[in-house]
């Protein structure tokens, strides 16, 4: 077996974006991914590689998946690479009726009755979670996000980058939530899909924790701590022992020391290509300078327990920019006030890492400024909406936003 690259940190950056695909007169779910893939390799198939950007299949029949297909040297300008994916996909799509919606949920899906789970390739893994999790609810079924992947050459880096993820991981939905919107009705939550990701594995507690990682800081701990403590638990569900692997760690963010990356996954989906490089942007400038000690030393963010970044990352999945910072300790740490909101402290951050983000491309500049001046992706949704929560109200807002995707324009409220 070959050992994995080793990229230093911030050597490389893996992204992953997903998308639903609905009708395009309706806004329906229309599970048709598996003949998109199938339209250009000329058989079904889970993966299509596209030069830098490959179309993967994910769990459910309605969702596509962009993703970088090797390792990138630079987030700069891929934005654009993802963009003309997305260009790519809907040309294949508007003859069959269909088009790639973006936000973290459909606003109206019943998953009950409109999951199809992906038949094809993999299919075992998907059947196995299936019969033990049942993956027809919002929290499998009903949820797109972005994947960000950043490495780590060995122990001691793992062990900066994961302090330093943990540490920031409860007020990332503050920049990212997009999911305001649950079956037809505003819930009071501005990150609804990271509400129901966090209990989609409450059968066996194990897999998803407390979404924030514990505290351990090397391979050996991880594994003992995390990984075979849930292989432990899922054993009695899962007698083939298909799940027994990293992927099945649904926490926050997961240690793939298969390929020598953390995996951050608590971002929804934005608008188009360009504001979800910006958020990125904005997460790995502020993550650099944590591993750097910029605003406190490596030990002291080790020192902070999960359920204290819990408690945050909470408040944050219901107010996203508008939540109070609320720990003494952790505003102390970032030199804030602790009554301040969390998007107060974003553009704190952002402003201090700006060092750490280089040639960034004029569109997701842009797209980070008005994300830091005009809030969450979920707040300017509900200021579009107004209170008014009818089908076809619902349905003019999240159309404006197919057209941002298919455009690359961001949504203004």
């Amino acid at each position: 077996m070959s050992s994995p690259p080793s990229f230093h940190l911030f050597e490389r950056y893996g992204v992953e974006l997903e998308y639903m695909i609905v009708d395009s007169e309706t806004l329906g779910v229309k599970p048709i991914t598996d003949e998109v893939l199938k339209l250009v390799a000329g058989k079904y198939t889970n993966e299509v590689e596209r030069g830098l950007v490959t179309w993967s299949n994910e769990l459910v029949l309605h969702v596509i998946e962009l993703k970088s297909t090797a390792p990138l040297e630079s987030i700069d300008a891929v934005h654009s690479e993802y963009q003309k994916n997305v260009r790519d996909i809907n040309d294949l799509l508007e003859p069959m009726g269909a088009r790639l919606m973006p936000t973290a949920m459909h606003p109206w899906m019943d998953p009950f009755s409109h999951t199809r789970l992906w038949p094809h390739d993999n299919n075992e893994i998907y059947d196995a979670f299936n019969k033990i999790f049942d993956c027809r609810g919002h929290g499998w079924s009903n949820l797109q996000s972005v994947h960000l992947n950043l490495p780590f050459a060995n122990d001691e880096e793992f062990a900066r980058l994961h302090a330093a993820i943990r540490f920031l991981m409860p007020i990332m939905p503050a920049l990212a939530a997009s999911s305001p919107i649950m079956d037809t009705r505003a819930t009071g939550l501005l990150d609804n899909r990271m509400d129901v990701y966090r209990s989609n594995c409450k059968r066996i507690p194990s897999v998803t924790g407390l979404v924030i990682p514990e505290p351990v800081f090397s391979p050996e701990e991880y594994q003992e701590v995390i990984l075979q403590q849930m292989y432990r638990e899922i054993a009695p569900f899962d007698p083939d022992a298909i799940l027994q692997d990293e992927w099945l760690n649904a926490r926050g963010a997961i240690a793939r020391f298969d390929r020598n990356t953390i995996e951050v996954r608590v971002l929804d989906v934005q608008e188009c290509p360009a504001a979800d490089l910006a958020v990125v942007h904005a997460i790995t400038g502020v993550l650099r300078g944590l591993c750097e000690e910029q605003w406190l030393s490596h030990e002291a963010q080790r020192a902070f327990d999960t359920q204290t970044l819990h408690e945050i990352l909470m408040r944050v999945i219901r107010d996203g920019e508008n939540a109070r910072i609320g720990l003494q300790e952790y505003a102390a740490a970032l030199e804030m006030d602790v009554s301040a909101t969390v998007g107060s402290l974003w553009r704190k951050l952002v402003n201090e890492s700006a060092p750490f983000r280089t040639n960034v491309a004029p569109e997701v500049s842009a797209a980070l400024d008005a994300l830091l001046t005009h809030g969450t992706l979920s707040g300017r949704i509900l200021r579009s909406l107004d209170r008014e929560y009818s089908r076809s109200n619902i349905a003019g807002v999240y159309r404006d936003l197919c057209d941002c995707l298919a455009q690359g324009q961001l949504y203004k409220a």
